[in-house]
């Protein structure tokens, strides 16, 4: 369908942005009114990661006014691989800051505003409320409910975007005139079923594909030109290198929203069963090393990861079963009946999803190591590699 443009026209352009932006000014569709809205815009980024970078990079080329950023992590090595607009340099610099001055490098034109806090829901209206459009590129459920509450009760439009190995999603919601990200899906899935990118790993370059579709998105909302993503889910795999659609629509039976909610908990990172599981049955990575030193033939220690994960790095002597094999009940079998039985994972949350299975099937003792591999290169093996 064909929206209004969203923001009004800036006064001009100076001589210098004429010339900056002049293969936009010869496209009939954008011209001189679309270049002057385009300056006039303000768009919030929220997370200056895989899509963010490619998104704040590709905004501030076309000549966005003002850009917002929402980021409170720091630059990692391990985000290197897709983050581009972070550099070598940069490791171990706020996000935001990295990516602010790779924006300045690219468009000095562009004013940026940083917000170094983790988006929540006693701050998100404020943050959100003075910007014209919003671009949501996070890895988590949580965030995402946020941002669409908050956009549905400032009515405002936003660009979502998606990834997970080799497929992207992209879509806009806007309350307005079509559906929301809560028709698209009403509750969120349950705790430790859909994996994180950190999780399941992601193409890097599909961040690109992906975020220059959002950025694309967001221009035709802001010029009011072309056909919006409204109603409209697009799918991208890059391993078959197609491109389909699948079309969303309102449900009447979506409830208001009039207030902004807990959202880690109406998503519930980690379910009931595993809290419950691991409450009195987590030990340290020092404590499993004192295991190993001491009491080796008691202990069966077991990695649910995935096996490429377990080729990355690994805890010498854990047998790789992955969490899945413990979910369907196919792993219980491997399991002995006179050793103690610990689980560990990356962090914590998939080896406290297996306890509660292998507790619900009677290994009363069974345990599992809190922060998993990380906190073992943290607390025993500093030379093991992270990822």
């Amino acid at each position: 369908m064909s929206l209004p443009p969203l923001v009004e026209p800036a006064d001009e352009l100076t001589v210098d942005e004429v010339r900056r932006y002049s293969r936009h000014l010869i496209i009939p569709d954008v011209g001189m009114d679309g270049q002057k809205r385009l300056k006039n815009a303000k768009v919030l980024v929220v997370g200056a990661g895989g899509l963010g970078s490619p998104a704040l990079l590709y905004l501030a080329a076309a000549g966005v006014g003002t850009l917002g950023i929402i980021d409170f992590d720091v630059v990692d090595e391990s985000n290197l691989q897709r983050q581009i607009i972070h550099g070598q340099s940069d490791i171990d610099r706020p996000k935001a800051e990295s990516a602010r001055d790779s924006v300045k490098e690219v468009n000095p034109n562009v004013e940026v505003i940083l917000h170094q806090d983790r988006l929540e829901s006693d701050n998100a209206l404020d943050v959100l409320r003075d910007y014209d459009l919003v671009l949501d590129g996070t890895d988590n459920f949580a965030t995402r409910y946020l941002v669409n509450d908050a956009c549905v009760i400032l009515n405002k439009p936003y660009v979502w975007g998606s990834i997970y190995r080799f497929d992207g999603q992209i879509s806009v919601f806007w309350n307005e005139y079509g559906p929301q990200y809560r028709d698209l899906y009403p509750e969120p899935p349950p705790p430790g079923m859909v994996p994180s990118c950190a999780e399941g790993g992601v193409l890097g370059v599909l961040c690109a594909s992906v975020g220059s579709v959002m950025v694309n998105e967001a221009i035709k909302l802001i010029a009011g030109i072309g056909d919006p993503l409204v109603g409209r889910l697009l799918i991208f795999d890059a391993l078959e290198m197609s491109w389909r659609e699948v079309k969303v629509r309102k449900d009447p039976d979506t409830e208001p929203i009039t207030e902004l909610i807990d959202y880690e908990a109406f998503c519930g990172t980690v379910s009931e069963e595993a809290t419950e599981a691991a409450a009195d049955a987590t030990i340290t990575a020092s404590e499993l090393k004192e295991l190993i030193d001491h009491k080796p033939d008691d202990i069966f220690l077991v990695d649910v990861r995935e096996k490429n994960e377990y080729e990355i790095v690994n805890i010498p002597g854990a047998k790789l079963i992955p969490k899945g094999e413990f979910l369907n009940g196919r792993a219980l079998e491997q399991l002995p009946q006179d050793k103690r039985v610990v689980l560990h994972c990356k962090s914590g949350v998939r080896s406290a999803e297996a306890l509660a299975a292998v507790k619900s099937a009677g290994f009363s003792d069974a345990v599992h190591v809190g922060g998993g591999v990380l906190a073992w290169i943290n607390q025993v093996d500093p030379s093991l590699p992270t990822y």
